[in-house]
């Protein structure tokens, strides 16, 4: 059934039962990786916040979690700048660092930030994506753990919104 948010009509994308699947079997694959490490997961906000909290309560491995908030978008457009709201506190230094994003389309954002984290000099930095959209992306990065690749076309729910609304949808929605 069809949702309206703000001006737009969405009809459902991803089921709660997939996207809860999937983040079980990205935990797993984590857990068997880092088996004896103590991996430090830095959650980018806002929308990575729910992707996040389903994925840690899945891990079995011994780890902490972090926040950071960048942005970069405005309604369902990229603003084309990545913005710093809130830093990391966390030490980086000599730890496995695993980011979470929630959705990965031009790539931008986590472009310019990777080079802040590895300046840190973290032991490893992988990335794990809820969402890709491989025909939207333009810069070069590696996503080693990805829950679902797709078109590319505005999406919400599950975190992801549209100036401000649908991050409480358990489902994820896509622009009609």
């Amino acid at each position: 059934m069809p949702i309206k948010v703000h001006d737009k009509t969405f009809d459902i994308y991803l089921s709660e039962a997939e996207i809860q699947q999937r983040v079980k079997e990205i935990a797993e694959t984590i857990n068997k990786e880092y088996q004896g490490k103590r991996p430090l997961i830095i959650a980018i906000l806002n929308g990575s916040f729910m992707f996040a909290a389903d994925l840690f309560k899945h891990l079995t491995i011994d780890t902490e979690i972090s926040f950071i908030k960048l942005a970069s978008y405005k309604g369902m457009k990229s603003t084309g700048n990545v913005v710093t709201s809130i830093g990391l506190d966390a030490e980086l230094y000599g730890k496995d660092v695993i980011i979470i994003e929630d959705i990965v389309d031009t790539g931008k954002t986590l472009y310019n930030f990777l080079p802040k984290l590895k300046d840190h000099h973290p032991a490893s930095l992988k990335i794990a994506a809820l969402l890709h959209k491989p025909e939207a992306t333009k810069f070069p990065l590696t996503l080693d753990y990805v829950g679902f690749s797709i078109p590319d076309k505005f999406v919400i729910g599950y975190g992801l919104d549209y100036d401000g609304r649908g991050r409480n949808l358990k489902e994820i929605y896509q622009v009609v």
